[in-house]
């Protein structure tokens, strides 16, 4: 086995720990304990000295960041058609999944861990009011992408295949309920990530990592 994927249940690493089982090869699944801190062990940054999941390691190749993950897995299981192979369609589907995540999911974490951003609770407060309402309007865009797509009579956001926008849409939508955000008051969005969690690869990676799909509860 060449393939190990070290993930935390419920972040960001569920993207390609589901299209890791979306490919069908084998591979070892490797948690990462985040709330016990296991990310900042000697041993674990060893292998990735920033302390972040997920980490994919490939016939002892270390490969980190969910772009270069993707882009990866992509290259290594061309059969799966992660990414579209037509050009644009290609740069767009990157182009949403940057923005995913190097700004959606940052913004989430001024809402999950404030503390991290600023000192006082009062300011602590602040960020994360500010951030809550900017994570909404956000999940509002996927909205919007999840009504053209089926508008369009596309299955999936990037297309006819699965691949990683769906996985991080799912992410993004579960840690909505955190936030603070009824999933079920984005319909299409919601309505997607349903398909989406009953495709058998990731209902696979969803039952590995235990989670639940809506975790909102009302104030």
């Amino acid at each position: 086995m060449t393939l190990k994927l070290y993930f935390a249940p419920g972040a960001c690493s569920f993207v390609p720990h589901a299209l890791l089982e979306t490919t069908g090869a084998p591979f070892e699944p490797v948690l990462v304990k985040l709330h016990k801190g296991e990310n900042y062990s000697a041993d674990y940054k060893a292998i990735n000295p920033r302390s972040q999941v997920p980490v994919l390691v490939d016939a002892g190749e270390v490969i980190t960041q969910i772009l270069a993950i993707v882009t990866w897995l992509d290259h290594r299981f061309s059969e799966c058609n992660f990414l579209p192979r037509e050009p644009l369609a290609r740069a767009r589907t990157l182009e949403t999944l940057a923005w995913m995540n190097n700004t959606v999911h940052p913004t989430f974490t001024h809402v999950f861990m404030p503390h991290k951003f600023a000192g006082s609770p009062e300011a602590q407060a602040e960020i994360k009011a500010f951030n809550t309402a900017s994570y909404g309007a956000m999940l509002g865009e996927l909205e919007a992408m999840a009504s053209q797509a089926a508008d369009l009579g596309r299955s999936y956001l990037g297309g006819a295949q699965f691949g990683p926008l769906d996985a991080y849409a799912l992410t993004l939508l579960r840690w909505g309920g955190f936030a603070g955000h009824d999933p079920q008051g984005f319909p299409a969005l919601w309505a997607l990530v349903q398909r989406v969690a009953a495709l058998p690869a990731v209902a696979r990676a969803i039952e590995r990592e235990r989670l639940q799909l809506n975790v909102y509860k009302p104030s």
